[in-house]
């Protein structure tokens, strides 16, 4: 056990700090501090040295030198049982500091800023910081460092229990949380900075991700799983969202929640999506959030038992009486009424997740891995803009068709190439997913379709990707299209069109691709 004689605290977030500095007063810990910290402290009737006393010069040069000298980076590095140490810090008057209190400049927050410019973030690079954070850390078997203020309250209760005294238990594990901290920073000013010089793919990319739990595994049982989080989309996105019940949630339920989180979000009235293996099998608008939930599940009642289902909107009482009957896994919405949460507490394995209490989604980049590499690119999130899709039939659709069309292609946006939907105003019809060839896709939405007794005569088709032949034209026209949305961009584009008009489709080119793969 170390007993805890000197700390140094410098911290920009001063979250918690003056009750760790008052607790650390009480047990005879002396204070060391620099600039709006000592102020803080001593604003709170706390006893502050500062680190200007103790080194013998003054901050200097805007506050960028204050911690950057042989007295402060002595009094951490030296170690406690080499004599040679000992001589030298006798020798040079340093006094030992035995815990070390810092987090950084703001950096990333700094970084996120809109229109921040080169300057602003090169003086939010804290130099002096990471520097101490790095001796305690490498010395930790003399010193402890803290870098969090969630660790504060257990450091204070385990030095009370243990007379002034830290453990090498935690020391050790608070040296590899220091380090993972200036890690992360430095890999944060390096990706930023590069950015800023590169383009949204930098050179080198620093990845840095936190565990926020164990995942009971992965796809399948003998694989390992968990959930990690950026540090800078803390309270965004799914991994935000808190449990209100159920059970632990399962690797495939965060891939199928994120697939309907993602998709619902396409849409302004009330919708309900129902995903089973990141497609979607049911996905209906309505006039309330009921009538789109009775509509999303006729699409296909038999593929959504044991699906995933998200909202658009609060879960209303309606709407959970209706859910209560279906076997599910988990449900996502943005928010939850009172009377909802009553109704399916009785179905206490179903897993619910609640997106009000999150600040907006963060996808940033999208990573894939290779072997021996890693695939990166920026998400698909560009918006639908049906007024600048071209219409290249000799029949234009109509306002009932154009309506379904721009459903259909905000569907097909969230299926996996090769993509086929076909749909009406509102409401999903049938699903092609995954095909190897795009008719095939065709036939597989349209003979699903027929399967769940639904009628396909005056549907709309949405392709995630051009047609390469006029046969998916052919078999859409064949079982009862009357309208289809594509990219276009095929060198047979001319012969795709004319099988349109053969057929009295109208059809309409986007001029964007949403492989899915």
């Amino acid at each position: 056990m170390r007993k805890i004689s000197r700390a140094l605290i410098s911290v920009s977030d001063k979250t918690r700090v003056a009750e760790l500095a008052a607790g650390l007063t009480s047990l005879g810990v002396e204070l060391l501090s620099t600039g709006g910290t000592a102020k803080l402290l001593r604003e709170k009737g706390l006893k502050v040295r500062d680190v200007a006393d103790l080194t013998g010069f003054p901050e200097m040069l805007d506050g960028r030198v204050k911690t950057l000298h042989p007295k402060v980076h002595g009094g951490l590095l030296a170690i406690r049982s080499n004599a040679q140490h000992q001589a030298q810090v006798k020798e040079h008057g340093i006094e030992y500091i035995d815990m070390v209190v810092v987090n950084l400049y703001p950096f990333e927050k700094t970084a996120a800023k809109p229109g921040v410019i080169l300057e602003e973030l090169i003086e939010n690079i804290d130099i002096g910081g990471p520097a101490m954070i790095r001796s305690a850390a490498k010395n930790f078997e003399d010193v402890a460092v803290l870098v969090d203020a969630a660790d504060y309250p257990a450091v204070l209760e385990e030095l009370r229990k243990n007379g002034g005294s830290i453990s090498r238990e935690t020391r050790g594990r608070l040296a590899r949380k220091a380090f993972a901290t200036t890690a992360a920073y430095d890999g944060a000013i390096s990706t930023t900075l590069q950015k800023s010089a590169d383009g949204e793919l930098p050179e080198a990319l620093h990845l840095d991700y936190r565990k926020l739990a164990d995942l009971r595994y992965g796809e399948n049982p003998h694989q390992k799983a968990a959930i990690y989080r950026h540090p800078d989309a803390a309270g965004r996105g799914l991994a935000a969202a808190p449990q209100l019940q159920g059970k632990e949630l399962s690797f495939n339920n965060l891939v199928d929640l994120e697939a309907a989180w993602r998709l619902v979000q396409e849409f302004e009235a009330p919708t309900t999506v129902i995903i089973k293996h990141t497609n979607p099998c049911g996905v209906a608008m309505g006039k309330t959030l009921v009538e789109s939930y009775r509509r999303a599940l006729e699409v296909d009642p038999v593929s959504a038992f044991g699906s995933v289902i998200a909202f658009n909107r609060a879960l209303d009482g309606p709407a959970a009486e209706e859910l209560s009957k279906l076997f599910m896994e988990a449900v996502v919405a943005p928010g939850f009424e009172a009377v909802a949460l009553e109704r399916l507490a009785s179905k206490k394995n179903l897993r619910l997740l609640d997106m009000s209490a999150t600040a907006g989604d963060d996808y940033g980049l999208q990573l894939k891995v290779v072997g021996g590499g890693l695939l990166v690119q920026t998400p698909d999130t560009l918006p639908i803009q049906p007024a600048l899709w071209k219409c290249v039939t000799e029949r234009p659709p109509t306002a009932e068709e154009m309506e379904a069309l721009i459903f259909a292609w905000r569907v097909v946006k969230h299926v996996k190439s090769n993509a086929i939907v076909y749909a009406r105003a509102g409401v999903l019809v049938g699903v092609g997913a995954g095909q190897m060839s795009r008719v095939d896709s065709v036939k597989l939405g349209a003979n699903k379709a027929r399967e769940l007794k639904h009628a396909l005569e005056g549907t709309v088709l949405a392709s995630d990707a051009f047609f390469p032949f006029p046969d998916g034209v052919e078999e859409a026209a064949r079982v009862g299209v009357t309208a289809i949305v594509q990219p276009g961009g095929s060198v047979r584009d001319n012969e795709v069109i004319a099988a349109a008009n053969l057929h009295r489709l109208a059809m309409v080119l986007t001029g964007v691709r949403h492989f899915s793969h």
